[in-house]
């Protein structure tokens, strides 16, 4: 009998970035992270994540830190393993689209302060969004990854994945990764998913999902078995729930197997011993809402994110309308379908589930419209992959002309009008506050206020209360 050929399994560790952001609202420290990293630096993670998504925003708006300065502490820490980041393409890490400028000088800063693994995603996996940010990671030669939104519907075939796997090797990424934010990738279907990506390009697969649903563990065995080359997972303080399976289950999982990750456990034990504490603190203060561990199987029937279900409910508790929960669910797809079936994900997700909340609450379906809605329909955010509901759009829109180009073709560059701004004139400390400033013009300023007070040892004016939360 032939010997089976050893094809180790890679690991990236999630508990410093998308492990805390899906279960206590991107709340951990820097100096909470810090004491650890010696010991996290010598497990041989294929590389830690660590950065980008909603880390950036939370930590200006709620931790008072400066997030650059956070990425350069860990740099100086994890002297062996690569630092990955989650960037929302055009949108870099905001909520907007960005000029080419912008884009650029963002990849540029942080590669030069620390990041290896830049992972780019689009929500409607509109890849014309992310050829900027790709070009610009591999001229500052970082590695620049492309994240698939994984969504369901009849037009995501698996042509559709095999197709687009191809068009993504051919912009020159150097790995793909299947972004599976709302845990809605069933176990035989990862399997299915895996070949055809395979199929699709020689690039190595990288595989994202969260425990919402209660699949993830069986789904990362069946898609390893497929051929990925690396999962996402969390140190088991902070796993399962809304984030991701856990790192010492997984390697346990597949200990003594041709995919064997060859990590220490007891490494591995050492370190969840560190981060019980956080976890018990978290629960006991409220922070950490039994509400995001358990199994929420609606995920599947409707296909909607955690994080989106918890926000429509309390959405609807502000209206005085929990009553109409099950009505804004089943109101959900059919608002995806007339805005063209996107991966519900970081804005879409935001967007499709406010519209659905509105057309149930005002008794007609579009009688009120967000300016959300209306840049989506006048293809602000690119192109969905199938046609908006002309209907709709006619209604959002009027007789305006949609933009059926790529964007960001059509906003001039911005980059010198922030670095001219008179609140970056005033209070610039680093050439990185610019893009604070870019991404989180209000939020920064703040930021920047406070920091000055800090340096001076004056009061610090009253800190931003907003407590709202953007997941990715």
């Amino acid at each position: 009998m032939a010997e089976q050929v050893k094809k180790p399994l890679k690991i990236t560790e999630t508990i410093l970035r998308d492990a805390h952001q899906s279960l206590i609202a991107t709340r951990m420290t820097t100096e909470q992270m810090l004491p650890i990293v010696d010991k996290m630096d010598k497990v041989g993670y294929h590389s830690v994540e660590c950065w980008g998504g909603a880390t950036f925003d939370a930590s200006l708006r709620f931790l008072k830190e400066d997030p650059w300065e956070r990425l350069r502490k860990l740099r100086d820490g994890f002297k062996n393993t690569k630092l990955q980041m989650l960037f929302r393409g055009q949108n870099i890490l905001g909520y907007n689209h960005y000029s080419d400028d912008v884009v650029e000088y963002f990849v540029q800063k942080s590669l030069a302060n620390g990041i290896d693994i830049i992972r780019i995603f689009d929500c409607f996996n509109d890849l014309r969004n992310l050829e900027t940010a790709v070009k610009a990671a591999k001229k500052e030669k970082g590695h620049a990854q492309i994240a698939l939104s994984y969504t369901l519907g009849d037009a995501y075939t698996l042509d559709y994945w095999k197709e687009t796997a191809k068009k993504i090797e051919d912009m020159g990424a150097d790995s793909i990764c299947i972004k599976d934010m709302a845990g809605l990738l069933l176990p035989y279907k990862a399997t299915e998913l895996v070949q055809a990506l395979k199929e699709g390009s020689s690039l190595p697969i990288q595989m994202h999902t969260h425990y919402t649903s209660g699949v993830a563990s069986m789904t990362y065995l069946k898609a390893v078995e497929a051929g990925a080359d690396i999962i996402d997972t969390a140190m088991s303080p902070f796993s399962m729930g809304t984030s991701q399976p856990a790192t010492e289950v997984m390697v346990e999982t597949f200990k003594g197997t041709e995919y064997d990750t060859g990590l220490d456990q007891n490494l591995l034990a050492e370190i969840a011993d560190y981060f019980q504490p956080m976890r018990d603190e978290a629960l006991k203060s409220g922070l950490m809402s039994t509400k995001v561990l358990g199994v929420n199987i609606k995920t599947l029937l409707y296909q909607v994110p955690g994080g989106m279900l918890s926000n429509l409910v309390s959405q609807l508790k502000e209206n005085g309308a929990e009553d109409k929960y099950r009505e804004v669910l089943e109101e959900i797809p059919r608002v995806r379908k007339d805005y063209g079936e996107p991966p519900l994900v970081t804005p879409s997700s935001q967007i499709v589930g406010t519209q659905a909340v509105l057309n149930v609450l005002q008794g007609e379906r579009y009688k009120m419209i967000t300016k959300e809605s209306k840049k989506v329909l006048a293809g602000e955010f690119g192109q969905t992959i199938k046609p908006f509901n002309p209907e709709v759009q006619k209604k959002a829109i009027g007789d305006t002309e949609p933009i059926t180009c790529r964007p960001a073709d059509l906003i001039e560059p911005q980059l010198e009008k922030f670095e001219k701004d008179p609140v970056v004139q005033e209070y610039k400390q680093q050439d990185e506050d610019v893009l604070s400033y870019a991404l989180f013009p209000a939020v920064a300023t703040e930021f920047f206020k406070y920091r000055e007070a800090q340096q001076t040892k004056v009061d610090p004016k009253a800190a931003d209360t907003d407590s709202k939360s953007y997941p990715v």
